[in-house]
């Protein structure tokens, strides 16, 4: 993929001067230095003031293109007609950004005739016999999202549409729902043992670690003992189980959940154009159709064994790392979603809930619904890839690549990888970029500094857990990431709510990660202590500052 993506990203050649013509930048670096950063910045800017995404993310490839065009007058044309014909053809073209797509539409298919075959609405009625309530409803969600932990973006579409009927029984905000989808997909995914993640992390360490003299270490190693420095990831999660079980919001999400409650409206009013519309409606099951659960769980159920078994099957090797570090995460994908697809079609003949025609209408209608979403999520790659050409990474990069204490690396690390996550919108890109450059960087200062020992490789650890856990933060708060994209799409919330919504508890706890956890592990302090008084951090703060709606 391009940007979003489960590819590795090329490494950078960090460069000279900051003060040279876009021109000059091509031709002797790997980056356009300030320019970099425009496109990105300029589209998150605009969607967060216009709130509507499309105009936005062209805009900035716009940009984008035209700095690439030098800024020319001609160029301003050119950019204009290589947006469409260069970028967005590239982004669609990718083979990983594709299986993408068809994945998307693919389960929206099935949750198209699940819904129509009575099968959703039965699951609901089960599952709302214990989430009778507000909360117990959230924390189903929660549970869920635990559940499908080995995909991020199966975790997203598969919770945020099977809870959404329920969520909506019990008057919880679609705000809402999209912020424990989305806090419970990527956050999990990256720390959980056999994910779809697993394999190109320590891909990503072991490349990274080759040719560092001194270094010798065993890359899956290195990666396990970097989980409990993953403070960001661990503490997302944390946070979503403390404003569950207390009940209490705050910011904007607090006005979103009291609108629910008391005034009955689950979905803000439209402000930009919604993610998914009202084609699902046209899918609810006529009357005297059988509620049957079975005819949804079991369509799910072979979407994510069949993933799981995917992974595995297109993996190589005779150990478990081998296996999912040549694992093909795409064919798994593809593989799910069909099956999935075939499975609701079978359920559905045998039970006899739907004709042939009111059956492919069913999947037809699903699949139109995720259109707008498909569009966002290929125009996001496109930008993706002006900030790859561009460099935007390599420049912010180099901005902190000389100012880095071996005690700080790890609290640097995190912000560099935030900051380049949430204007790229791609956490796979940022770890693809990052780790190369940051880990032989952390090696080199513990080294000038004689840091070397084992008592010190926990600096190593938390450096690595900082790149992937401001990857993940950055990813989780941009409105041009994809995940962030599906959460809303999944939930059919509007986009730019979600964004607006969940950035002040990601901003929390990435706050406390940097202060109670990659701040003082740099300097020595262990993670057993750093993990428990962070976590009682953020339940204390969800206390005093979230109120009860």
């Amino acid at each position: 993929m391009i940007n979003h993506n489960r590819t590795p990203l090329r490494g950078l050649v960090l460069c000279s001067t900051l003060l040279a013509s876009p021109l000059t930048f091509a031709a002797e670096s790997s980056h356009f230095g300030w320019v970099s950063i425009l496109p990105p910045a300029l589209a998150i800017a605009l969607a967060l003031i216009i709130r509507q995404v499309v105009p936005a993310l062209f805009i900035g490839i716009w940009v984008g293109a035209w700095a690439l065009n030098d800024f020319t007058l001609v160029g301003l044309f050119t950019g204009l007609l290589e947006s469409f014909e260069v970028h967005v053809v590239a982004a669609l073209a990718d083979s990983g950004n594709a299986s993408v797509v068809l994945f998307s539409m693919m389960i929206g298919g099935m949750v198209g005739i699940i819904s129509k075959n009575g099968g959703l609405q039965g699951v609901v009625e089960r599952i709302v016999g214990f989430a009778d309530s507000a909360r117990r409803a959230s924390l189903a969600t929660v549970a869920m999202g635990l559940a499908i932990f080995f995909d991020d973006y199966a975790n997203t579409l598969v919770v945020g549409n099977t809870m959404r009927p329920v969520t909506d029984r019990m008057q919880v905000s679609r705000e809402k729902l999209a912020y424990l989808v989305d806090s419970t997909a990527a956050p999990i995914a990256s720390v959980a043992l056999v994910t779809t993640w697993v394999g190109y992390e320590v891909g990503l360490i072991r490349d990274s670690m080759e040719g560092i003299a001194g270094l010798d270490a065993n890359a899956y190693f290195v990666f396990l003992n970097s989980i409990a420095y993953s403070f960001y990831p661990l503490f997302a999660l944390v946070l979503v189980f403390a404003v569950v079980l207390s009940g209490r919001d705050f910011g904007p999400m607090h006005t979103a959940e009291r609108r629910a409650r008391v005034e009955g409206r689950v979905a803000p009013e439209a402000v930009s154009t919604a993610l998914v519309d009202d084609d699902m409606q046209q899918v609810q099951p006529a009357e005297g159709t059988r509620r049957l659960a079975r005819n949804a769980i079991v369509p799910v159920a072979t979407l994510v064994v069949s993933m799981v078994a995917g992974l595995f099957l297109s993996g190589e090797g005779e150990t478990l790392q081998a296996v999912l570090e040549s694992a093909d995460a795409y064919k798994a994908l593809l593989w799910g979603s069909l099956l999935g697809v075939v499975s609701a079609v079978i359920m559905t003949m045998l039970h006899r809930s739907l004709s042939i025609p009111e059956l492919m209408g069913a999947w037809f209608t699903g699949l139109r619904s995720m259109l707008l979403a498909v569009v966002i999520l290929v125009m996001a790659w496109a930008l993706g890839g002006i900030t790859e050409e561009l460099g935007t990474a390599g420049f912010l990069s180099e901005l902190l690549g000389d100012r880095l204490h071996p005690g700080l690396v790890p609290t640097l690390v995190f912000v560099l990888a935030a900051a380049t996550a949430f204007s790229t919108g791609s956490s796979w890109g940022t770890m693809g970029i990052l780790l190369p450059l940051m880990l032989p960087l952390t090696w080199a200062l513990m080294s000038t500094n004689g840091m070397t020992g084992v008592e010190h490789m926990p600096i190593l650890y938390a450096s690595v857990a900082a790149v992937l856990g401001g990857a993940v933060w950055g990813d989780h708060c941009s409105p041009i990431s994809d995940t962030t994209i599906l959460s809303s799409m999944a939930s059919q919330c509007d986009h730019i709510e979600h964004v607006r919504t969940q950035l002040p508890y990601a901003l929390f706890a990435g706050i406390i990660a940097i202060v109670l956890g990659t701040l003082p592990a740099g300097f020595g302090v262990p993670w057993w202590l750093c993990l428990p008084v962070g976590a009682l951090a953020l339940i204390v703060g969800m206390r005093m500052i979230g109120r009860t709606v």
